[in-house]
């Protein structure tokens, strides 16, 4: 492939973001997109599992540019797929994909100050330059998931699933489920599963936080019928982020209030005991990600007696189902490990510079985005505590803008550089007040934030007002032009 001006990974969410803003910003540029799968989508295309739906409403998790005008917010993966894909075809994507592309590794020579990308191909190996490197690959791990340690687990007579790789053809109507989780792949699956003819039983370590909303925003439906979609959207998304903002930040400032409020909540959809022994966590809201229950769907398989939850420490499964230590027996036809995922670092890409590897653990993350000494290359990282999109779209906005900065006046590379001040800040984990285990068992492997320009804040509103600051207004950013030699040597080819 010819050298190229910047190479986006993954052709999900975050990549297809990146790809409009760049298109529309910056058309003059070459871009490319290399996805290692054969089909954009990311994860909505990757999760197959019943019931498979998103866990934020799409005026938030639907892109900025692109009104959600179905009538549902909380949507199934096949509608978001189609969402997606009407993305692609409305901005004329598709030519800039690469599919079946994984990029191996990716070296910065700083002479030529670009990329060389190692990439998988299906005709073999080939390495690809790019002046700019766009991460867009998400954060976790397409071709593994995560298997707990679970005793017993290879001697269980039935059939086995996670549901990151769910078998098409898997018969479960009148069979008896185990589905071992409580995050929101568990909360999903359970009702999903026990509506179309299965016996399931959610077998949790401990209880996590559920709330529920409507599947359909009522005010997003009714401003559609007299605004345009654009401004409809709009004022929903706001209205969203709004709300979401204040919920976050009344789970940090009092919590203990949030707490009760929520278990009353559980308490008129389900009955009380049963609220006290499986929905009422040991640690505080947004703590841990809080499970979204759409129309309660959840309760009513619970209340209908075609679901059922226990909760407590596995002993050991064995070839019937599971034992918990406290002698409860499950027993199952069918086990779905919904354990969780494995977290990637940048897709796992082996990074260097100059031949050299960079260690990413011992970089500082600027504005969520950059990383102190890594020049040319920008990840997006989405929120924890609210939709993914809010961060692509601003993340994706920010490359425009900055792309647009270079190529207005001559700049071949950028750097976010340490200064003196910043010398003696204090590092903290890349997130932080954040406990669940699927980020504590990777944390390590994830750059530092500091202070200042140096964080990687979880708030929307923060995050915009650093995006729009000035390029050059702080002095972390370094800005070099390409060397005489080497620009005539570009030149010339």
């Amino acid at each position: 492939m010819d050298p190229v001006d910047v190479v986006i990974v993954g052709a999900g969410i975050s990549g297809i973001s990146a790809a409009v803003h760049l298109r529309k910003q910056c058309p003059e540029l070459k871009v490319v997109m290399l996805e290692a799968r054969g089909s954009v989508g990311g994860t909505w295309d990757l999760f197959r599992y019943p019931g498979v739906r998103s866990d934020s409403d799409m005026h938030t998790l639907g892109f900025a540019f692109k009104p959600w005008t179905a009538a549902k917010a909380i949507a199934d993966g096949p509608s978001i797929r189609s969402y997606l894909h009407e993305t692609m075809d409305e901005y004329a994507l598709g030519g800039l994909v690469r599919f079946h592309h994984k990029v191996l590794g990716a070296d910065w020579d700083s002479g030529a100050q670009r990329w060389a990308l190692r990439v998988d191909t299906p005709q073999g190996e080939s390495v690809i330059t790019t002046q700019f490197l766009f991460m867009c690959g998400g954060y976790y791990r397409y071709d593994q998931a995560y298997e707990a340690p679970i005793p017993g687990l290879e001697t269980f007579a039935g059939q086995r699933v996670h549901p990151q790789f769910w078998p098409e053809d898997l018969d479960y109507a009148g069979k008896r489920v185990a589905v071992i989780g409580s995050g929101a792949t568990a909360m999903t699956l359970v009702p999903a599963m026990a509506e179309r003819g299965a016996q399931v039983t959610m077998v949790q370590r401990s209880p996590t936080y559920v709330v529920s909303r409507p599947a359909q925003d009522r005010l997003a439906n009714a401003l559609r019928s007299f605004l345009p979609n654009a401004w409809a959207y709009a004022l929903t998304r706001w209205k969203n982020i709004a709300f979401q903002r204040f919920f976050y930040q009344r789970t940090r400032t009092k919590p203990a209030d949030t707490k009760r409020r929520m278990l009353a909540m559980l308490k008129k959809a389900l009955p009380a005991e049963m609220v006290e022994a499986h929905f009422t966590p040991r640690y505080n809201p947004w703590d841990e990600r809080v499970c979204l229950v759409p129309d309660g769907d959840l309760f009513k398989a619970l209340r209908s007696g075609k679901a059922s939850v226990v909760t407590g420490e596995i002993e050991t499964v064995t070839p019937e189902g599971i034992r918990l230590k406290d002698g409860t027996s499950v027993e199952a036809d069918i086990l779905v490990t919904a354990t969780g995922l494995k977290l990637a670092v940048l897709s796992d890409i082996a990074l260097s510079r100059d031949g050299n590897a960079i260690d990413l653990p011992e970089t500082y993350s600027y504005k969520g985005m950059m990383f102190s000494g890594v020049p040319n290359l920008v990840q997006t990282f989405g929120y924890i505590n609210a939709s993914w999109t809010l961060r692509a779209d601003l993340t994706s906005d920010c490359v425009a803008r900055l792309l647009r900065h270079m190529k207005d006046r001559g700049f071949a590379s950028v750097t976010p550089t340490l200064r003196p001040e910043d010398a003696n800040m204090p590092a903290r984990p890349w997130i932080d007040d954040f406990s669940p285990g699927y980020m504590q068992r990777e944390m390590h492997r994830f750059p530092k934030q500091g202070t200042g320009p140096w964080r990687n804040t979880q708030d929307f509103a923060t995050d915009k007002r650093l995006a729009a600051e000035p390029l050059e207004g702080d002095g972390v950013l370094a800005f070099e032009t390409l060397k005489a030699g080497e620009a005539a040597v570009q030149a010339a080819a």
